[in-house]
């Protein structure tokens, strides 16, 4: 078995840092950066929870997308350390995808922009 996450560095989890509004709108920006594209978001939900998905699993899970689309946003994925891509050498071949801890830990934080956007009130009118 061959794991491809050993390439990707990201900082360790240390002190927060004090942010001005320009270095922490340029942080957001990053990570929004980091998660945008039309499928990731959806990606990241099915393998929440430790899930460890087979490329079939996750093109079953999401039938809308092609074939092309999921191989290019995993790969980005796993380049920025979110997805970590699994080899299991064997005949077929065998490749299992499933999030980083770093990955894993956007699970609150999408969680917590959920419920932001759900206390929205209704626009007057």
């Amino acid at each position: 078995m061959t794991r491809t996450d050993k390439k990707v560095r990201y900082l360790p989890e240390s002190e927060p840092e004090l942010l001005t509004p320009s270095s922490g709108a340029i942080g957001v920006e990053n990570v929004l950066r980091i998660l945008e594209g039309r499928w990731k978001l959806v990606i990241l939900f099915h393998l929440f929870g430790g899930k460890v998905l087979r490329f079939s699993d996750l093109e079953r899970a999401i039938p809308a997308i092609s074939q092309k689309m999921l191989i290019q946003q995993l790969r980005q994925m796993e380049a920025d350390g979110i997805v970590r891509r699994i080899v299991h050498h064997q005949v077929p071949p065998k490749v299992e995808y499933c999030l980083t801890d770093w990955g894993q830990a956007l699970c609150p934080a999408l969680d917590a922009l959920l419920k932001w956007a759900a206390r929205k009130e209704p626009a007057e009118g």
